[in-house]
């Protein structure tokens, strides 16, 4: 069981931390995310993109030609963030980082069972199936013709801001 821990800086060290169970149903219901990877000159890079949590990860595709996969050939090391704290107001929901390496997804079992996660969210607009090592999009924006790398990140740490707890900590 994955508990949080409050850091006292930051928060009300009074206030308990959030159930596990509810982040992961933060990080499983959002429809956006925003992924950070760094440049190999070390400057960030920032992008929304779409994903899933699935099986206690975060996963997310790119094309071979995309900046984030460009960093991510110099850098694994990434921050996903998602929530909308900021837009409904400084004490009102939570904002989720989670921080870990993203590591490529080629396992065909897997790569399927990342397709129907991602089609169980976003029905059609998401719509992938297998080639290989890679997702083809079969949405109503994608042609089947072009692949995008799949990527999986298990969290190293996940911070949760927001409500009175302030900021939690989650360590794996």
């Amino acid at each position: 069981m994955t508990t949080g821990v409050i850091d006292p800086r930051y928060g009300d060290v009074s206030a308990t931390p959030p159930p596990w169970s509810d982040i992961q149903r933060l990080l499983t219901d959002a429809q956006l995310y925003w992924i950070v990877t760094v440049r190999r000159d070390g400057r960030p890079h920032a992008v929304p993109l779409v994903g899933v949590w699935h099986e206690g990860a975060f996963a997310f595709c790119t094309g071979p030609g995309e900046q984030k996969q460009r960093n991510l050939e110099v850098n694994p090391h990434v921050a996903v963030a998602t929530g909308g704290t900021g837009a409904n107001g400084w004490n009102v929901g939570k904002d989720v980082v989670v921080e870990g390496a993203a590591v490529r997804v080629t396992d065909a079992d897997a790569l399927h069972a990342l397709a129907a996660a991602w089609f169980a969210k976003y029905g059609n607009d998401w719509k992938y199936d297998v080639r290989g090592h890679e997702f083809i999009e079969l949405s109503n924006s994608g042609d089947g013709t072009g692949g995008a790398w799949v990527y999986r990140i298990a969290p190293a740490k996940v911070i949760v801001f927001g409500d009175a707890h302030g900021q939690t900590t989650y360590r794996f």
